[in-house]
């Protein structure tokens, strides 16, 4: 770049920043130049939104950052614009994961274990009718999944911030049938507030679907008595799940067969999930039910707070960089939980691996409002209601 055109762009940035020095930068570095000073007015992010488009015709972008405490705007080279995918793969995924979560809800209803008739068109349509079985578990974990992730595309799209379709995770061996949905976002963020909406957008539309999916459902439920059931288990228990079970039985649940129902005995299930209260009473959950809890899980494991997943979003654009300190406990957490329940080990392998990353957005200085901050607490809160400390207790004895 010639110094004529720095002078240009020199002007662009006085326009909403006082330069008080510009270095110029090494561009096999990623930047042009650099502008040290002070922003001339309070709202950064609309000064963010006016350099660049200013800056836009010379196919350039601004970096708004925070150096030794003091605001520094880097002017880099424009990324490539993303490329459009082609649905296909999104569609097929979604289509395997139909089947494999129905196939799934029928195991529930217990279709499928029974004997195959002998001839072929029967064994045909006795495997068609126990797929179909399971449509309402795959309706409402689905409509639960698609609410969440389409949370996310959608607000991706309102911010004009490209982002892929969601990706649906088939995986018949598991008991929901899948391990869930992702979608990518294909461009950085402008600033924390667009981060954090795209990140809140997706736990708070699943869970408008999760919670009335799972009321519905534990009312077609039933209490039994817990018994002692090879491969069988209990689902784990959320505070937001208790409190449901209690709407709708006016009990916690479950409820011991014998000996004390205190506190102390609830703080040590709750985090333990033992002893497991064989003998006591419990719900016998309906599909439907099983799908609305499921949703909740979900919601819990998006909202923890590191990496690129929704609690991680969340954290880091309410502290920024000062985020990154949750991380090492979060996984001395998942360590210790994974003694009650192994599957926090992987997942601790997975924050170990991914965790560590963070989608920053272009403009680092801009902070959350005042109402993005509330609902930041919020969706904290929800996080504790709705994370299980042990997903899934076996029956065995």
């Amino acid at each position: 770049m010639t110094l004529p055109e720095i002078d240009v762009l020199t002007r662009l940035v006085e326009r909403v920043f006082r330069v008080e020095d510009v270095t110029r930068e090494d561009s096999r570095q990623g930047a042009v130049v650099r502008y040290r000073g002070e922003f001339l007015g309070s709202d950064t992010a609309a000064a963010y939104d006016s350099l660049a488009e200013a800056v836009k015709p010379y196919h350039l972008v601004p970096l708004f950052r925070s150096v030794g405490g003091r605001p520094v705007i880097f002017i880099a080279a424009e990324p490539p614009r993303p490329k459009s995918g082609s649905p296909l793969t999104n569609l097929v995924l979604f289509v395997l994961t139909v089947l494999s979560v129905m196939l799934a809800g029928s195991v529930m209803q217990g279709t499928g274990g029974a004997e195959l008739p002998p001839d072929p068109a029967g064994q045909l349509r006795f495997l068609a009718e126990g797929l179909l079985s399971g449509w309402p578990f795959a309706a409402s974990l689905l409509g639960i999944l698609l609410a969440h992730e389409f949370g996310h595309y959608l607000m991706s799209r309102y911010h004009k911030t490209a982002a892929t379709l969601p990706y649906f995770i088939p995986l018949p061996i598991s008991p929901l049938g899948t391990m869930g949905a992702f979608i990518s976002m294909r461009e950085i963020p402008r600033n924390k507030r667009i981060l954090f909406d795209i990140g809140v957008a997706g736990p708070l539309a699943g869970l408008v679907v999760a919670l009335p999916v799972l009321l519905y459902g534990l009312s077609r439920s039933s209490l039994g008595t817990i018994e002692a059931t090879p491969g069988g288990f209990l689902e784990g228990n959320s505070l937001m799940y208790l409190l449901a079970k209690l709407t709708v039985f006016g009990q916690l649940l479950p409820s011991p067969g014998s000996g004390a129902h205190g506190a102390l005995y609830w703080i040590q299930y709750f985090f333990t999930g033992q002893p497991v209260p064989f003998g006591g009473t419990d719900v016998f959950i309906d599909p439907i039910a099983f799908a609305g809890w499921a949703g909740l899980l979900v919601t819990g494991l998006n909202l923890l707070p590191a990496g690129t997943l929704d609690g991680g979003h969340v954290v880091y654009s309410l502290f920024g960089d000062k985020a990154s300190r949750a991380f090492p406990f979060v996984l001395i957490a998942l360590g210790v939980l994974g003694f009650f329940w192994n599957g926090w080990w992987l997942w601790a392998a997975l924050l170990l691996w991914l965790g560590r990353v963070q989608a920053q957005p272009l403009d680092q200085i801009t902070t959350l409002d005042a109402p993005r901050r509330a609902l930041a607490v919020l969706v904290i809160i929800i996080f504790a209601l709705t994370f299980s400390p042990v997903p899934f207790m076996p029956l065995s004895r």
